[in-house]
């Protein structure tokens, strides 16, 4: 599932180059899988610019800006597709061939074109509000209306033509006459009018499937049921809509369009096919529907989960450090007023940022730092500490509170308690698509890696970077060793 979902877009154009191969093979005889194959990897072959990048479009996205993007894009659709196209077809000597991989390539640049639509409109989804609301009933009759006007359109401009206008009927061609349509606009509106009405009566069977025998009767009462009820619903119907296509005036400007008989079968056959053939979409759109609620349940699920964890991160870290206060004032530490004020600035960000849904690694190293301080002020005995950063992009986006679960649970478990000298590392590397964070501390006693913390972290990891992290611990030589990596999307 996962390669499917990268490498989906990689799918689609290597079935156009399976299908390109199928038709390739079938121009003429012998019709043999050498033939087929030979075809496929000549189709491959040509089209391979256009497969590398859709393969490699995700890395691109994650490493490049819009702008750098699009000119690779244009580089490798508009610049190495058709050179490689043309090599390799200019190097069949065969014309049919020529044909055959020139067709293939602008195949290919449709598709992609298709595919990078497909994709910007469902991130003008995300950001557009209008666009969220763009349902497939105001899709349809958006189409319906522009299909009126534009057949209303063409109409008028054939008026008084001789090539489309005679005594019997009006046939229309496609010819587009602003003039005729504003003279004769009174015309144009009236056709207009008409062939939107004969387009959403169509409209009213594909709504009655959609609103009332889709979602009431298929879904609520079975198949059967369902096909019964839509043999009943077109005969109540079909006739009483026939008879008003019959009544309509166009049929003396284009001639009878329906047969005069309003019973007749064929008119029930065009209401039936409405709505068998618009079947398969209202079936796809109620299981996208469905799915959609349970994805919508899921993730208000896994806030509701997030958000207990918090509430029992949170207490956890104001308890260990307001100890930390109490045994600096019980020594009367001259540093008690010091760590007091960068105990306020650490729980402004536990309080307000540690709220948010991302915060930046700049400010996540400032915190760790800030705590490894105050740490520091509290110990009599400070450990061999370093802190190692190896960062590119320090405002790639991460979770708050993350990292500082490992730097709390190696000062609980192995500086705080030791006796002798104790070493802490910690080691950072950061870039625009990952970030690794290591906690190496040593300890005396046995190692516990259990706890709230640590296993709040698998949990909060778990709903916030679902298959996009690791989190190992390791001992080693009374050294205990915590490493998590997080890819970016």
């Amino acid at each position: 599932m996962v390669f499917l979902r990268r490498y989906f877009d990689v799918c689609i154009h290597a079935g156009l180059v399976l299908w390109l191969g199928i038709f390739n093979t079938l121009i003429e005889a012998p019709y043999t899988w050498a033939e087929y194959g030979r075809a496929v990897l000549l189709s491959g072959v040509a089209l391979l610019p256009a497969i590398i990048f859709a393969a490699g479009r995700e890395w691109l996205q994650q490493r490049l800006g819009r702008r750098a993007y699009t000119w690779a894009w244009l580089l490798c659709f508009v610049v190495l597709l058709p050179v490689n196209a043309g090599f390799w077809a200019y190097a069949q000597q065969d014309e049919t061939q020529e044909q055959f991989i020139i067709t293939g390539a602008i195949l290919a640049f449709s598709l992609e074109v298709l595919l990078s639509s497909i994709a910007y409109y469902r991130r003008m989804v995300h950001q557009v509000q209008w666009l969220r609301k763009f349902s497939l009933d105001k899709a349809l009759l958006a189409t319906i209306t522009i299909i009126s006007l534009s057949l209303a359109a063409m109409a008028t401009s054939c008026l008084y033509d001789p090539r489309y206008h005679s005594e019997e009927r009006l046939l229309i061609g496609g010819e587009f006459s602003l003039s005729k349509i504003i003279r004769h606009f009174d015309m144009f509106l009236a056709v207009f009018a008409q062939f939107l009405f004969m387009y959403l009566c169509g409209y009213f069977f594909f709504y009655l499937n959609s609103r009332l025998l889709v979602v009431r009767v298929l879904k609520e009462k079975g198949p059967v049921l369902y096909v019964l009820g839509v043999l009943a619903a077109v005969a109540l119907f079909y006739p009483v809509v026939a008879q008003l296509f019959l009544r309509l005036p166009a049929n003396d400007l284009f001639g009878t369009m329906f047969s005069a008989n309003a019973f007749n079968l064929e008119n029930a056959f065009a209401a039936l096919s409405i709505i068998f053939l618009s079947l398969p979409l209202l079936l796809a759109l109620q299981w996208a529907k469905q799915n959609n609620r349970i994805v919508s349940l899921e993730k208000e699920k896994a806030q509701s989960e997030l958000a207990l964890l918090r509430q029992q991160l949170n207490p956890h870290f104001f308890f260990n450090t307001l100890n930390n206060l109490y045994a600096m004032s019980l020594q009367r530490s001259a540093e008690t007023p010091e760590s007091i004020l960068q105990l306020s600035d650490l729980m402004r960000y536990v309080i307000y940022k540690g709220q948010e849904d991302q915060v930046t690694v700049k400010e996540e190293i400032r915190y760790l730092e800030d705590y490894v301080r105050l740490q520091m002020i509290r110990l009599k005995k400070a450990p061999v500490f370093s802190f190692e950063q190896d960062v590119t992009d320090d405002a790639m986006p991460v979770a708050p509170l993350l990292l500082i679960v490992l730097v709390e649970n190696a000062f609980k478990h192995g500086v705080e308690p030791a006796e002798n000298e104790a070493r802490l590392h910690i080691r950072l590397q950061c870039n625009r698509n990952s970030l690794y964070f290591s906690c190496e501390n040593s300890f005396e006693t046995p190692a516990t890696t259990g706890g709230i913390g640590l296993a709040n972290l698998q949990k909060r990891l778990a709903l916030l970077y679902p298959g996009r992290h690791t989190f190992t611990t390791s001992i080693k030589n009374h050294t205990f060793k915590a490493e998590l990596q997080l890819t970016a999307r």
